[in-house]
């Protein structure tokens, strides 16, 4: 008697070329899930993905790329940022509706997962802790601040197609992310590594570049590989069906205790916060040929700085001059408990970028 086995379970990664994209794709393969990833380019360097090239903003182009995919998760983890809150909302919008136009006529779709942040708490970039925000620890019950937030205008697009098709859903509200991922900039984790190595290179202490309250105050941050975990979770358990969920690691640091630990894993001097912020992108004006003699010569895989490292991403988190972290209890009280300590899910990636030769 022959043994059949069942087909795998389709998923789809929309932004597959980011950290939270790279990282849930790979879980997803790692447990037997055929996976496709939509970027622009259509390029995840993520062994084993099925990549798909499209743009999101492109309805005909979506549902030409997407037609033979037919899966069963969803998962939603871009966005495209503009000049203005209002072009914010319009653009990142269109691209859920678009994408799950795209699906529909597939009748696949079981579940929805998408990716927001702490700007649902906080307001937009344009007002950013300006107006009157959710108190901390944010609670994912918190009313939503009176601001225009293009991750409303996502979470709206989702419920009304939620609603329109009978797909269930969840939201999950990150923090900053920590982890590994190849050709993506918007990674503190990297640029914070790129930063000490430059500064070790060249005799520099690291100097922190945020603010009085991020140095002394509590905050916390999400591992990609926990952020990914949940995704999954709630995509394949009821309890996570039709939710909201924070993600953080789950513990709580301050910045002028890891600062020094950081300093000592790429062996430099360090400073704290003065008087004032020192942002990245001034410290670092003007060091790409630095790089890239650096890169060269310790025979690293990329020589090009602006591809590894974003000044002004980071410069954006570690200056906040707002308190800034979540509570976990709703997603553990759920049956989610998985957790990360900070520290180690910061030298794990270090570790892995070395491996990869990123970093020397």
């Amino acid at each position: 008697m022959t043994e059949t086995s069942s087909p795998p379970r389709r998923a789809l990664v929309v932004g597959a070329t980011g950290i939270a994209g790279q990282t849930v794709s790979r879980q997803l393969i790692e447990q037997g899930w055929l996976t496709f990833g939509l970027s622009r380019g259509g390029s995840s360097q993520v062994a084993g993905i099925e990549n798909v090239a499209a743009d999101l903003r492109d309805p005909a182009a979506l549902t030409s790329a997407l037609i033979d995919t037919q899966p069963e998760l969803v998962i939603i983890v871009a966005w495209m940022r503009n000049d203005t809150e209002a072009e914010n909302i319009t653009v990142n919008s269109a691209l859920i509706r678009n994408v799950l136009a795209a699906l529909e006529p597939q009748k696949s779709v079981r579940h929805v997962a998408l990716m927001t942040g702490l700007k649902h708490y906080l307001g937009p970039f344009e007002a950013y802790g300006q107006g009157v925000m959710s108190d901390t620890p944010f609670h994912e019950d918190a009313a939503r601040v009176d601001a225009p937030n293009f991750y409303y205008a996502q979470e709206d697009e989702l419920f009304a197609a939620s609603e329109r098709t009978g797909f269930t859903w969840s939201v999950h509200r990150a923090h900053t992310v920590f982890g590994y991922a190849v050709g993506t900039a918007m990674n503190m984790v990297l640029t914070l590594s790129v930063y000490a190595t430059i500064c070790k290179e060249l005799g520099l202490p690291m100097v922190f570049p945020g603010s009085d309250v991020q140095w002394n105050g509590i905050t916390d941050v999400t591992d990609a590989n926990l952020l990914a975990e949940q995704i999954i979770w709630a995509g394949t358990n009821p309890a996570g069906e039709n939710e909201a969920f924070n993600i953080a690691n789950g513990d709580v640091f301050r910045w002028r205790t890891l600062w020094p630990q950081i300093a000592e894993h790429f062996g430099v001097g360090w400073e704290g916060f003065v008087d004032a912020p020192r942002t990245l992108e001034v410290q670092m004006a003007g060091m790409e040929n630095t790089w890239a003699a650096l890169a060269d010569k310790n025979g690293l895989a990329e020589t090009d700085l602006t591809r590894l490292a974003s000044w002004w991403h980071s410069d954006g988190d570690l200056g906040r001059t707002i308190e800034c972290f979540t509570d976990m209890t709703k997603s553990r009280t759920a049956g989610f408990g998985n957790f990360r300590a900070t520290p180690r899910s910061f030298f794990d990636t270090v570790e892995q970028y070395r491996a990869a030769r990123i970093l020397p």
